[in-house]
């Protein structure tokens, strides 16, 4: 099983969230993440889409995402030549006792305390997915009560990779 990172530009109309990921569902495709935003057109969403499979299944979920009215550009984030990032937010259950251990921990990964209560703690955490796995193995001593994903945003390094649209 491979991954691949799909970058697509969109019209920004209702319901095109809805065709891109039907089409995965009639077709049989994983999404390991998908996410969605306005680009500085508002005219167009930036999508990107994180699928895995073998390679002729990731060849032709590429030629029929490319294929949809509403895509007017798709592009495969490779990974060396691309930026990835995903947010994570975790609450995590830390009494007066064991807190400051959790603390250090997401200063060692320049994660941020965004709420403290009573008996939790809500840790913002912003990289490449490795780095949340990582956060979140050494959080196994601890309870996790909560977690969210985003799931990946990138763009292309450079100026070759940018999208002109009229």
């Amino acid at each position: 099983m491979q991954k691949k990172v799909f970058q697509l530009i969109v019209d920004n109309t209702s319901g095109v969230l809805s065709r891109i990921s039907g089409l995965f569902s009639r077709r049989g495709y994983n999404i390991e993440s998908i996410t969605a935003g306005v680009t500085a057109d508002p005219k167009y969403t930036r999508i990107t889409i994180v699928a895995s499979g073998d390679a002729d299944v990731l060849e032709q979920i590429e030629k029929q995402v490319a294929k949809l009215i509403d895509v007017k550009d798709i592009k495969v984030l490779e990974p060396g030549k691309s930026v990835y990032r995903e947010l994570a937010l975790i609450k995590v259950k830390a009494e007066a006792a064991n807190r400051q251990g959790v603390i250090a921990m997401a200063d060692i990964f320049r994660a941020n305390i965004i709420d403290v209560g009573p008996k939790t703690l809500i840790i913002e955490l912003t990289g490449d997915q490795e780095k949340i796995d990582a956060f979140l193995g050494l959080l196994e001593g601890y309870e996790i009560l909560e977690l969210a994903r985003t799931g990946i945003a990138g763009l292309g390094r450079g100026i070759e990779n940018v999208t002109y649209l009229p």
